[in-house]
């Protein structure tokens, strides 16, 4: 398919106004300290507010003229029209020749009829599953839907990996406060026996429930997976009674009732067992790491509800609107975005932290792992040719306060540039208190002291005046000029994660726009998942396939063989 070629940033006019900016603060010298008392109103020009989220851009290793640059070069490179071109439905996925419309998944009803994309009423049909979703939904919720001994369901287990696993459980994690029917969820991803094991370690095959999430109904790890579960519970069901042994009609029925699926393979999901009418479709421009607003949510609209659903989807929405339509030169995603590329290209940083202030985002940083690494890490631009920069980020991170106590040392005194985007909640679903101390509060004081830390540091001077001996005082230095993000918001609700994910899903189409990818098509998975079908057969039985591999390859398998004991 033609398409336009990108624009190669490096060489317009844009990118050197914005390296002699760069050059001019360098000679300078770059102070946080300074530059926050010589204007006052710093703080004013550099926050934001999108949904109900607060940003602070205060702390980064810019000044308030640097926005402009970054809008100018946004600008450059065509973002604007980029961002209408898959809002629209162009096909700017190049590689695989699709739509990229994860934003239709938020759209609502209103919006019917207005996004026409090959032929195919975008938001009607995205509406049309959400309405049989919810169905099934409240159906469980209420125990109409049962399992095959007539008990309600208590534990949804979903099986697949990738984006079909990293995003419901993210969120799952994320809302557990607003688990509201009796019903929990399970998420199992890994081929690793040992995760379906313990997965599935005491629970009652009579109130779980199956969900299995494959577009195709083909995905190795979890076809493999589903398989094994099926075993499981037609095993469980067995030993309690539940069905009589050898009994087949009761066997399908069972599967029946206790598997589900999302997938658009019908006659695959019949196959195995499940009901086609109890399979959740999605498209093929849906991106799997862009896909837990889809069916692939399915698990978390059973948990937490459709209204609790809905409102996760308002929050998409409400930053794809701001995304949309605010000026770059005022649109925090895009610049954030632009900020990323600042830090990527021109201060030539290796990676991104995340730190949610938040224990019930512990799986945040995981999930923008793949949404951006598999998005970005790319060396190829869209229309074939190299890369002419530094692309993609390193994205990794742990809650605070924990990673305090952990890896904070490298951020605060080791000799890499790592920017970090701090994010924390006003309100808490579970308010403590230590004694007259709100412990909320004292978690905050953490969120706000870590930032001014990293920002402005302490001098050799400061350090002394503690009385500190002079022999240790250069190791209690901190020279500051970390640079990071503050986003803070009123509360960690279904709205609120759907701003999050909307976020970070923008920022990384941003920067990808810069740098001329493809952020939608993910070629770097493929290699090694082919090479071990190729390899699996030579692990225990097959000499000539063994033959057929590297030394290295061939060695690691005659170990494996020597030392297997079952």
């Amino acid at each position: 398919m033609a398409i336009n070629p990108p624009v190669d940033a490096t060489q317009t006019p844009e990118w050197a106004a914005l390296q002699k900016h760069y050059d001019e603060l360098q000679a300078e010298g770059i102070s946080l300290k300074k530059w926050f008392a010589e204007d006052k109103t710093r703080v004013e020009k550099l926050s934001f507010e999108a949904g109900d989220l607060h940003f602070d851009l205060s702390k980064n290793l810019i000044k308030p003229e640097t926005l402009q640059l970054f809008a100018n070069l946004a600008k450059a490179v065509k973002l604007d029209e980029r961002t209408k071109a898959m809002y629209t439905g162009v096909h700017i996925n190049n590689t695989e020749d699709r739509a990229v419309l994860h934003t239709a998944l938020r759209r609502p009803v209103e919006d019917e009829g207005k996004y026409i994309v090959d032929g195919q009423d975008t938001v009607k049909d995205v509406r049309e599953v959400l309405d049989r979703i919810y169905a099934f939904a409240d159906d469980v919720r209420s125990g109409k839907w049962t399992g095959i001994t007539g008990r309600k369901i208590e534990t949804v287990v979903n099986i697949g990996i990738g984006g079909s696993d990293l995003g419901p459980v993210m969120v799952y994690e994320a809302l557990k406060p607003y688990a509201d029917a009796g019903i929990s969820a399970r998420y199992i991803s890994n081929i690793d026996p040992n995760d379906l094991a313990e997965k599935t370690k005491g629970l009652d095959p009579e109130t779980t429930l199956f969900i299995i999430v494959s577009k195709t109904f083909t995905t190795l790890e979890t076809l493999t997976n589903a398989r094994e579960a099926r075993t499981w519970l037609l095993e469980e069901l067995t030993a309690n009674g539940a069905i009589a042994e050898g009994d087949e009609a009761q066997r399908a029925e069972a599967i029946k009732k206790h598997f589900v699926a999302v997938s658009t393979n019908l006659e695959k999901v019949e196959e195995f067992g499940i009901d086609p009418a109890n399979a959740f479709g999605f498209w093929n421009w849906v991106g799997g790491r862009y896909s837990v607003d889809s069916a692939v949510g399915t698990s978390l609209a059973v948990v937490f509800g459709p209204a609790r659903f809905e409102e996760f989807l308002h929050g998409f929405h409400e930053i794809d609107e701001y995304f949309a339509n605010t000026p770059f030169e005022k649109n925090v995603v895009v610049l954030l975005g632009m900020l990323n590329v600042w830090y990527r290209n021109f201060f030539k940083v290796a990676s991104h932290a995340v730190l949610p202030y938040d224990q019930y985002l512990h799986r945040f940083p995981a999930y923008l792992q793949q949404l951006t690494m598999e998005s970005n890490g790319k060396s190829v631009r869209w229309d074939g040719t190299p890369v002419t920069t530094e692309t993609g980020e390193i994205f990794w991170g742990e809650p605070g306060t924990n990673g305090q106590h952990a890896f904070y040392q490298l951020i605060h005194q080791g000799t890499q540039l790592i920017p970090a985007d701090f994010i924390a909640f006003v309100n808490t679903p579970n308010p403590t208190k230590d004694g007259d101390q709100d412990v909320h509060e004292l978690f905050l004081g953490n969120y706000f002291a870590q930032t001014k830390a990293l920002a402005f540091g302490k001098t050799a001077d400061e350090v002394r005046a503690e009385g500190t001996p002079e022999e240790i005082v250069p190791a209690r230095v901190f020279t500051g000029n970390r640079p990071t993000t503050s986003i803070f918001g009123v509360a960690l609700t279904p709205f609120a994660v759907g701003e999050l994910i909307a976020l970070y899903e923008h920022i990384t189409f941003v920067e990808g726009t810069v740098w001329g990818l493809d952020s939608y098509d993910q070629w770097g998975v493929e290699l090694g998942k082919q090479l071990a079908k190729q390899i699996t057969p030579a692990i225990s039985q097959d000499d000539e396939a063994l033959a057929a591999q590297d030394a290295s390859t061939q060695s690691l398998i005659q170990f494996y063989r020597k030392n297997r004991e079952f």
